[in-house]
């Protein structure tokens, strides 16, 4: 997908443990999409930094994240889908410049770096083995022998994509997914390369599960929700501020005194609205009423409901 000149794109996330080759993948595909003096780069210190970067290079790659701020996060979402930025112009008051960008990303780190929903959404999240020390190479033996082979490799790549253009307009999705122009574009490479689109269809869908499950695990506001309709045992209807409140009532004082703890009902609401989707995914109902009372339905996963203290997963 990343070398199509079109999006919108999944950003490639890769995590695992020092020594499991992150960067130097990183590096690889770089080189075979959008080869540049700075193969890869730290994170950026503000929005502005993300667009120049995005405005002169076609495949953004950063390296090493330990931690994913809030406005990275959303910003690196629109720019994988595209988006048009403005920003003031340096020494000036009112002239402004605006950027428009839609890019391949690739992200990699040591922790499961990606984890709110909506860049959840729209990665494909990669774990990389350790490798063994008895399979591992020196630097310069590998770039030498992979120099030698890029022009074959990149050739190889390029007849896929042909062969994929050549599938394209034969593929019909039964159901799509958030990232549906990549979602028929896998399913045409899987045709063209031997496979069948179902080969796709299932890899993806457990790689988004896999993805949605540490996104759960990480919002300490999506922990207790299913934890209170596992001990609720039913429907639960009512406003944030009553939601707010029954949470609080089953939670420790240590958490409720966490930073990432929603003190306010509203805080808490825009909360449930951005882990809504990795809620339903799991089979939890989550509705947000329309009337003026701004009713909150939370329906339990069919598997809870009626789980009794003899379950055995309990």
């Amino acid at each position: 997908m990343a070398l199509l000149p079109t999006g919108p794109y999944p950003v490639l996330t890769l995590f695992g443990e020092q020594g499991s080759g992150k960067s130097t993948l990183s590096r690889v595909l770089r080189l075979l999409i959008d080869p540049n003096l700075a193969l890869v780069r730290s994170s950026p210190r503000e929005e502005r930094d993300l667009v120049i970067t995005a405005g002169n290079c076609h495949l953004i790659a950063l390296d090493n994240i330990s931690r994913l701020p809030e406005w990275l996060s959303d910003a690196l979402c629109r720019v994988a889908t595209g988006a048009g930025f403005a920003t003031r112009q340096l020494f000036t008051d009112a002239e402004e410049m605006l950027f428009q960008a839609q890019k391949p990303i690739i992200l990699n780190g040591i922790e499961e770096f990606a984890q709110r929903p909506d860049l959840v959404d729209r990665a494909i999240i990669l774990q990389l083995p350790q490798i063994d020390k008895k399979r591992r190479q020196h630097e310069q033996a590998m770039n030498t022998e992979f120099e030698a082979k890029r022009p074959q490799i990149l050739g190889a790549l390029l007849d896929i994509i042909c062969m994929g253009l050549s599938m394209l307009d034969d593929v019909e999705l039964e159901e799509s997914p958030r990232m549906a122009d990549f979602a028929r574009w896998g399913c045409a490479i899987a045709e063209g390369c031997g496979w069948k689109q179902q080969d796709f269809n299932d890899a993806y869908e457990r790689n988004r599960e896999r993805a949605n499950e540490a996104s759960l695990e990480s919002s300490i506001v999506a922990n207790k929700i299913i934890k209170f309709l596992d001990d609720h045992n039913d429907d639960w209807q009512g406003r944030a501020t009553d939601l707010l409140e029954a949470l609080n009532n089953s939670t420790s004082e240590e958490i409720r005194k966490r930073k990432d703890w929603p003190k306010q009902p509203n805080v808490l609401s825009n909360a449930l609205r951005r882990i809504a989707p990795s809620l339903r995914e799991r089979g939890i109902g989550c509705e947000f009423g329309r009337s003026k009372q701004r009713i909150i339905t939370l329906t339990p996963a069919p598997a809870e409901r009626g789980a009794s203290a003899d379950d055995p997963r309990f």
